[in-house]
């Protein structure tokens, strides 16, 4: 059983967003693309798309899965530190990259009604911390403001933050990128 599963009379009801509504309009069951397509088709994660271009994911992320993508929108790289997107998207730091979006992945499909407070293990090998309390909140900070949009090979929960896994520091990435 995947930790952070929990019996769906435990979760409140998942409701539509404007960003779930545009995912819908875009992809229609019969049309319905892989995870990639899916966020491309919304328009609301141009950032994610290129990040996963940059750190050469894109081919992963269209492949059979079943994933699960924690998707941070276009305003939540945004919100960023000032240069940090920039530093990410440098070749050096590709492996960085690579481990905050594989951060915000899971193997295989967890639903809304499948969420309950615990700890989530992450395609990236760390795991991050879910709490229901108030909402869907992953570690503290990223709340999911849209479930279940549904690809032919996973499922996309939107969430207003970028995560970051143990170990990455940003302030650190950004003070080595600011001396070279």
């Amino acid at each position: 059983m995947l930790t952070g599963c929990a019996p769906a009379d435990e979760v409140a009801e998942p409701t539509e967003t404007t960003e779930e509504a545009q995912v819908d309009e875009a992809m229609t069951e019969e049309t319905l693309g892989n995870i990639v397509e899916v966020a491309v088709g919304a328009g609301t994660f141009t950032t994610l798309a290129a990040a996963l271009g940059a750190a050469d994911l894109v081919t992963t992320l269209q492949g059979e899965g079943p994933f699960t993508v924690f998707a941070p929108t276009d305003e939540a790289f945004a919100a960023l530190p000032a240069g940090l997107l920039d530093a990410l998207l440098l070749p050096e730091n590709l492996a960085v990259l690579q481990s905050i979006l594989t951060y915000h992945v899971v193997a295989g499909e967890v639903y809304a009604a499948d969420v309950m407070t615990g700890d989530v293990t992450t395609v990236e090998g760390s795991t991050f911390a879910v709490d229901t309390s108030n909402g869907v909140v992953i570690n503290g900070t990223a709340n999911v403001t849209a479930t279940d949009i549904m690809a032919s090979n996973g499922v996309i929960h939107v969430i207003d933050a970028v995560i970051l896994p143990p170990g990455v520091d940003a302030e650190a990435l950004l003070a080595t990128t600011k001396t070279n």
